[in-house]
C-alpha cells in the first residue's frame, strides 16, 4: 500500500490559447447501504433519532430508477457527453444504468463505495481498499477502468488524494480552493511501518506521481432543495455569462444528482442552462478526462490569480 505526503505541490494550467470558456457537465449516480438514506430530504420535520427513514430511502432510489435516465436523455439531446460520478455500490445495485452511461459515450468516474461511508473514518488501509474496490466494481460493469475520482460529501482527509494517485488515477475533482484545474505532484511511499490504526508512517521508498486536480461544482442541484428550482438556472446562467464576458480561459463545472436533479422540476432547468451555453461560440464542453489530458500536456508556468486578473507579475 502507498501513502501520500500530507500535501501536494501544485502548478496551475496556464490558460494560453484555450477556448474562451470550458464547461464541464457532471452527473452523480449515488447509492446508500441497505436501510440508509441521504441526510437531506424535502421533508422539513425530522424523524426521531434512529428511526428507519422509509420515505428517505424511497426518495434516494429515484436516481437509479428514473432520474439518471432523464439526465442522460437531457445531456444527449444537446449533443454532449457527461462525466458520470458513480458509487461502486451503484455498479451492483443498478448495473444497467452504469452500462448505458458507458454505452452512450459518457465517462464513468469513481465516487466512493456508498454515500453513507466516509473515507476519513477508514484509516489509510481502509481508504486504499475502498478506492480499489470502487474502481474494480465500476470497471467490471462499464468495461473501462475509471481514471478519475470525486470523494463523497467532501469526506476525505489529508491522505486521500495521495492515495488516489497511488491507485493510478489520473485526476480528481476534490479541489475546493481554486477555480482553474492544476497539476499536482504527490510523493508516495511504497513501504512503511503502520500502527494498528494505520497512522504512523515511516516512508522508505519515495516515488513522485502527478494528478490533475479539477475544481468541483460551486452549486449542485441540492442547493435548491427547499427553494425555487429556477435558482439553478439563474446561478449557472449568471455565472456563465460573467465568466464568458470577463474571464477568458475560465472554467465552469455543472453538477447535478440523479436522485434530485433527475426529477423534471430540476432537469428542466438543466435543459435551459445547456441551451443557453450551446448558443455561444468558443465554448469547449469536454469530459473531465479530456480536460485533464489537456491540462497534463500543457507546460506549467508561473501562474496566480493576481497575474490572471490584473496582468501583474506574481
Amino acid at each position: 500500500m502507498s501513502s501520500p505526503a500530507s500535501s501536494p505541490t501544485t502548478a496551475q494550467a496556464v490558460p494560453g490559447s484555450k477556448p474562451r470558456i470550458t464547461v464541464l457537465m457532471s452527473v452523480l449516480l449515488e447509492t446508500w447501504d441497505e436501510g440508509r438514506s441521504p441526510t437531506y430530504f424535502p421533508r422539513t420535520t425530522p424523524l426521531k433519532a434512529g428511526a428507519r427513514d422509509e420515505a428517505g430511502i424511497q426518495w434516494a432510489g429515484y436516481g437509479p430508477r428514473e432520474g439518471i435516465w432523464r439526465l442522460m436523455r437531457t445531456v444527449e439531446s444537446h449533443g454532449l457527453k457527461a462525466t458520470a460520478f458513480c458509487n461502486g455500490l451503484a455498479a451492483e445495485r443498478c448495473p444497467g444504468a452504469v452500462e448505458r452511461l458507458a454505452a452512450g459515450g459518457h465517462e464513468i468516474a469513481a465516487h466512493g463505495w456508498a454515500q453513507n461511508e466516509y473515507l476519513y473514518e477508514q484509516g489509510l488501509e481502509g481508504q486504499a481498499a475502498t478506492i480499489g474496490r470502487t474502481i474494480e466494481a465500476l470497471a467490471r460493469v462499464s468495461g473501462r477502468r475509471p481514471t478519475g475520482w470525486l470523494t463523497p460529501v467532501y469526506g476525505g482527509d489529508a491522505h486521500t488524494t495521495g492515495l488516489l494517485a497511488a491507485a493510478g488515477l489520473d485526476w480528481h475533482c476534490d479541489v475546493l480552493d481554486a477555480s482553474s484545474p492544476r497539476v499536482e505532484t504527490f510523493t508516495t511511499a511504497n513501504a512503511q511501518d503502520l500502527t494498528p490504526q494505520g497512522q504512523d508512517l515511516t516512508p522508505r521508498t519515495v516515488t513522485p506521481r502527478t494528478m490533475v486536480g479539477i475544481p468541483w461544482s460551486e452549486f449542485v442541484d441540492n442547493r435548491v432543495l427547499r427553494s425555487s428550482p429556477r435558482d439553478y438556472f439563474d446561478v449557472y446562467k449568471g455565472t456563465f455569462d460573467f465568466l464568458y464576458r470577463s474571464e477568458p480561459g475560465a472554467m465552469l463545472h455543472i453538477g447535478i444528482h440523479a436522485h434530485f436533479g433527475g426529477r423534471p422540476l430540476v432537469s428542466a432547468m438543466l435543459d435551459d442552462v445547456l441551451s443557453h451555453i450551446r448558443s455561444h461560440d468558443d465554448v469547449w464542453l469536454p469530459t473531465c478526462s479530456e480536460l485533464a489530458a489537456r491540462v497534463a500536456s500543457d507546460v506549467p508556468g508561473a501562474f496566480d490569480y493576481r497575474q490572471r486578473f490584473f496582468g501583474e507579475a506574481p
